[in-house]
């Protein structure tokens, strides 16, 4: 099968979030089964042209209200040399910092153009190339305008056997800019309406992709559902309900090549669920590398996130309201944090660490550190507000340890709750998004690791014994497009 990924991002050339871990990890699977995948995407500006080969003469591009023209890059995708990378070379629009936006503007007032020169500029590549996809997969927003183009502009104009599939990494992001910016898109007044781009007045990508697509998929099979209701659908939920034949929802696998505790040279004592004695040695340093007392005896609770509100950080650290201050004073516990996002919340966390002995935190990004975190660390909290997928509590499993979460999306999914009377779980799971439950499921956990040592430790190898591989997700992709062609093309 020919499947061509159009996407913002891909590791390890740019990257903002999850996505250009999915991108990337499912375009390599399905490459390693014999598919004929490529990806195209925007070249950055940190993007290196040295490194990529350019190909020969420039490309038209019918985005905004004139044709423009641009250069093509590639270059195999690294570890994977049958996975082409293509990369739109389009100065005007790529050649800054930042994906999305950047800290004085986080999201660019000419992205609807941007993405547009990616699509439209899609479209081109496999003209170019004389290369024609049995599968136009989109990703997230700002692919969006790809599987409308294909639908309404496309679809007899060499791309009668391709069909699209849509991918909804993150329904809160939706790409929703004014009217005015429709010209930009290159495309027909019509289409404002006959392409459902149309909303409150505006414009919004996902929803056109949405009403545009021949397949829709979610990163996990909760999370379709959750976004079907009111409560998970950010407007949205009533067209999903109304496309719900075609949602489906297919959960992430992990890269085992980065992230194994038996493997991983990021941790400085690598383990196994046969030997766990690296563990304790990782903790030790982490406990040293945050500041934290030496101890042997006592939990470490790690957090690695955004500092965003998705992610729950206001009921753990928001002044006079989240519960960080009470657990670290009414419990035996360490925390370790790794984040940066919301600046108050930054403030406040520093404001913590000044007052409590027992958290530290490092404010930013370090991958070293967050490897460690995961590998020293006796449990992980993650009280996410709506979670697509989550990788953290996967990774958390995989390198034994338990995670504490709220039950949403993802984490719905991968995390099975601990049964107090016969050790069953995977980590310890909540519901409601409080201060209060956050403190209780916390206390709940440190309980059983003072309590329960053996129920705790049965967890642990379970989890590093749960398979999280991309296999099966390429199998459900493959399945999703199966019936993309027969829903698009009448096969």
């Amino acid at each position: 099968m020919k499947i061509l990924m159009v996407s913002a991002e891909a590791v390890p050339f740019a990257k903002t979030g999850g996505l250009a871990d999915m991108v990337s990890a499912l375009a390599i699977q399905l490459s390693k089964m014999g598919h004929d995948v490529k990806i195209v995407m925007p070249r950055y500006y940190k993007i290196d042209r040295a490194k990529l080969q350019k190909l020969e003469g420039p490309m038209a591009i019918s985005a905004g209200i004139q044709e423009t023209w641009s250069a093509v890059y590639t270059t195999a995708m690294p570890g994977c040399e049958s996975l082409k990378v293509y990369f739109i070379d389009h100065e005007a629009c790529f050649g800054r910092d930042g994906v999305y936006g950047v800290a004085g503007e986080t999201d660019f007032h000419d992205n609807p153009y941007r993405f547009a020169v990616l699509c439209h500029g899609a479209f081109q590549l496999c003209r170019k190339l004389g290369w024609f996809p049995d599968i136009i997969h989109a990703h997230d927003w700002s692919a969006c305008l790809a599987p409308v183009l294909l639908k309404h502009v496309c679809r007899y104009c060499g791309f009668e056997k391709t069909a699209s599939v849509l991918t909804i990494h993150n329904l809160g992001y939706q790409g929703q800019y004014s009217k005015d910016s429709f010209p930009a898109l290159g495309i027909d007044w019509g289409l404002f309406y006959g392409a459902s781009f149309e909303h409150n007045g505006g414009i919004n990508f996902l929803q056109a992709g949405i009403s545009s697509s021949d397949m829709i998929t979610t990163v996990s099979p909760t999370y379709a559902r959750e976004i079907q209701t009111p409560e998970g659908g950010f407007g949205m939920d009533g067209l999903l309900r109304e496309r719900s034949a075609v949602v489906r929802g297919i959960l992430n696998g992990a890269d085992l090549t980065q992230w194994n505790p038996s493997t991983d040279k990021k941790i400085p004592f690598r383990y196994s669920a046969k030997d766990m004695s690296g563990k304790a040695k990782c903790k030790a340093e982490l406990q040293k590398k945050m500041g934290l007392p030496v101890r042997e005896d006592v939990p470490v609770i790690g957090i690695v996130t955004r500092l965003a509100e998705q992610k729950g950080i206001a009921e753990i650290f928001a002044p006079g309201y989240g519960s960080m201050y009470d657990m670290c004073t009414k419990m035996d516990v360490q925390f370790a944090v790794l984040g940066s996002g919301e600046s108050w919340c930054e403030n406040e966390i520093n404001v913590l660490q000044s007052k409590l002995p027992n958290m530290r935190a490092y404010i930013g990004y370090d991958d070293a550190l967050s490897h460690l975190i995961e590998a020293g660390s006796d449990f992980f909290l993650m009280p996410s507000k709506y979670e697509p997928c989550g990788l953290n509590q996967i990774y958390s499993m995989l390198y034994g340890t338990l995670p504490i979460v709220r039950r949403t999306g993802g984490l719905a999914d991968t995390v099975a709750n601990y049964n107090e009377n016969n050790a069953d779980g995977t980590g310890f799971v909540f519901d409601n998004l409080t201060p209060r439950a956050v403190f209780d499921t916390v206390g709940w956990a440190v309980w059983a690791y003072y309590n329960k040592k053996q129920d705790i430790r049965k967890m642990q190898l379970r989890g590093m014994d749960t398979t999280f591989s991309w296999d099966s997700a390429a199998n459900g992709y493959l399945e999703v497009y199966k019936e993309a062609l027969s829903r698009g093309c009448g096969i």
